[in-house]
């Protein structure tokens, strides 16, 4: 730059020029020069002032970790003082306890001494008392013994005979209560038995044509009736008969009246199987509450709640023993009505209570409750007396009887039924393990259906198509004989088939 002005003033004025474009040049670059100082202090100045801004950011972050590390530290110091405070107080209070321990020590082992030297002296009294007494008695303390349990022995014979006389008398007050309870045990002791029911029914036909139609094209009429009914059809050579094989005599009777009106209406086809025997179900619950309400009727029971009345129904479908139940409960309430008439009590209340004695038998859910504690809640929860709950409750001695009702159930209910020892156990027995094998395949995930059936070798599930898969059922049948085989006990074999059936229904309208 300070050339270009020389350059300038040679041009414009040869030496005068020159020289004046040369002190131009040198204020032009003093001024650059001064310019650049100053710019230059002043970028120093901000470099001095971010340099310091730096400084006390770090000092303050510097400080700010230091307090941090200050304050953790006297935390750490403070929780460690307030441990060697609690370890001291402890040890000081172990201290203190093996101090008190030792002070008790020797002030049990001070009084142990003192109690055995008092013992010793009293032994000493007593033997000088004992002493002085046979000395001044002239009886030896033997000799006094004697005479204190003979006069002892005459006292008890008085109090004895005092006692004798006036249980005697109070006997006489309470000899009809007393005469009413000899009467009810000596009636215990008898006892009558009864015919046992079969698991088999025969549903007679006009011809052997019809079994075909039964047993529909690839035996799929069959099949569909079993599944829906839960029994097994057996179709042999027996000219003009089907014989229906299943435990619970219901499932038998839904499935003869379902098979009589198939073979009268003449379809005979797996849907039809299926409405025919929804309607025959709900035919059999209707039929059952008729036949509570005329059993009470005839009997002359009035009030009974609907639920205890569908009970009392449904008792025909059961057995007792091998004993019908409907029938052995009506026999009951007679002979309750009858003995309580002969023991001056209430006959309805008796009857009454003869009559619903049994129903914990017929639950509409499986309990583990005895039937006879199952029975009396049922009656407690529909309204019935508590003479009549506890004569329920009381006759098998599960409860307390609190009234001469609940004996006198208890010994019509052993002159019904046959006594211990008589009683065919193996059927009831059986038919128990065949519900334990059906409520063992219904507890799987995804069954709708289990039928126990050839005598209970084979046990059919059916399950929903729309929740378990082919490989799902496979692992179904595996898991329902697994859980068979480790919790149940029964003779030979059983055979766990598993079904599952795709149906796709549409309707053309």
């Amino acid at each position: 730059m300070v050339a270009l002005y020389i350059l300038v003033g040679l041009v414009l004025g040869g030496a005068g020029g020159f020289f004046a474009a040369q002190k131009m040049a040198v204020r032009k670059g003093e001024g650059i020069l001064e310019k650049a100082t100053q710019e230059a202090e002043a970028i120093k100045r901000d470099k001095m002032l971010q340099a310091k801004e730096r400084f006390l950011e770090l000092k303050e972050n510097h400080e700010k970790e230091v307090r941090q590390r200050e304050v953790k530290i006297n935390e750490a110091s403070s929780r460690l003082r307030d441990s060697q405070n609690d370890f001291n107080r402890q040890q000081e209070e172990v201290s203190r306890a093996e101090k008190e321990a030792k002070r008790l020590e020797e002030v049990l082992q001070r009084r142990l001494e003192a109690n055995e030297k008092r013992a010793e002296d009293l032994e000493k009294m007593h033997r000088q008392q004992v002493e002085k007494l046979e000395s001044l008695s002239g009886v030896t303390a033997d000799e006094a013994k004697t005479q204190i349990m003979e006069a002892m022995r005459a006292e008890a014979r008085t109090e004895a005979a005092s006692f004798v006389q006036n249980t005697l008398e109070e006997a006489k007050l309470t000899a009809n209560n007393e005469a009413r309870k000899v009467v009810i045990q000596t009636i215990q002791r008898i006892a009558t038995e009864q015919a046992s029911e079969n698991a088999v029914s025969v549903f007679h036909i006009d011809n052997d044509d019809v079994k075909g139609r039964i047993i529909g094209r690839e035996g799929r009429n069959i099949r569909a009736l079993e599944e829906a009914t839960g029994v097994q059809i057996i179709v042999d050579d027996t000219p003009e008969a089907i014989i229906l094989s299943c435990f619970d005599s219901v499932r038998r009777e839904i499935a003869r009246l379902s098979l009589h009106r198939l073979v009268q209406d003449g379809r005979i086809h797996p849907a039809r199987i299926e409405e025919v025997v929804e309607k025959i179900r709900k035919q059999i619950e209707d039929e059952i509450v008729e036949l509570g309400k005329r059993t009470t009727i005839e009997l002359g029971i009035h009030g009974l709640h609907p639920e205890l009345i569908r009970m009392v129904g449904r008792m025909k479908y059961r057995s007792s023993y091998g004993q019908n139940l409907l029938q052995h409960s009506r026999e009951v309430a007679k002979l309750s009505a009858v003995m309580a008439s002969e023991l001056g009590l209430n006959p309805k209340v008796a009857k009454r209570a003869g009559l619903l004695h049994d129903i914990g038998k017929v639950p509409f859910e499986e309990t583990d409750v005895p039937h006879a504690l199952l029975g009396m809640q049922m009656a407690e929860k529909y309204g019935e007396k508590p003479d009549v709950c506890n004569a329920i409750g009381a006759h098998h001695d599960e409860i307390e009887m609190t009234s001469l009702i609940s004996p006198i159930v208890q010994v019509c209910d052993a002159i019904s039924g046959a006594r211990p020892g008589a009683r065919r156990m193996q059927a009831e027995s059986y038919m128990q393990r065949l519900k334990d094998l059906e409520e063992v395949a219904m507890g799987f995930k995804g069954v709708s259906k289990a039928f126990a059936i050839h005598a209970g070798r084979e046990l059919r599930v059916m399950v929903e198509s729309d929740r378990v898969t082919d490989a799902e059922a496979s692992s179904i049948a595996f898991d329902i004989s697994q859980k068979i085989q480790n919790e149940m006990t029964y003779p030979g074999q059983v055979r766990v088939t598993v079904i599952r059936e795709m149906r796709a229904v549409s309707v053309a309208k």
